[in-house]
């Protein structure tokens, strides 16, 4: 069973960055697409940024100039970027890595940005 692990949540002030991390338990390769989720309270999971095994990125339209997605497969990690942070980036963040059709998920870390 794969696990992914995300970290770097924290609470910062509208403005700042973070940076958060997902690791994986097994080996990655640029063959996996990687992708970043959140859901804030009372809102639907949404997708904020992927990367394609191709290595092309995408992001919500909200994010984009703000945020960067990448990946390093010698540590089995990605990362999001998250720069110039507004109160409505607050929400848990979720990774998501495939291996094939096969898709897992992390348990969230919290990112709060106050105002």
């Amino acid at each position: 069973q794969v696990q992914v692990l995300e970290s770097g949540g924290d609470l910062v002030q509208a403005g700042g960055s973070l940076r958060l991390s997902c690791a994986a338990s097994s080996r990655i390769s640029v063959s996996n697409t990687m992708a970043w989720y959140r859901q804030a309270p009372g809102k639907q999971r949404e997708l904020v940024a992927s990367i394609t095994p191709g290595g092309t990125s995408n992001y919500a339209d909200s994010v984009k100039g703000r945020f960067t997605i990448s990946r390093d497969v010698r540590k089995n990690a990605g990362y999001l970027q998250m720069n110039d942070l507004e109160p409505e980036d607050t929400a848990v963040y979720y990774c998501k890595i495939a291996w094939g059709l096969v898709n897992y998920w992390g348990h969230g870390t919290l990112v709060t940005v106050s105002s």
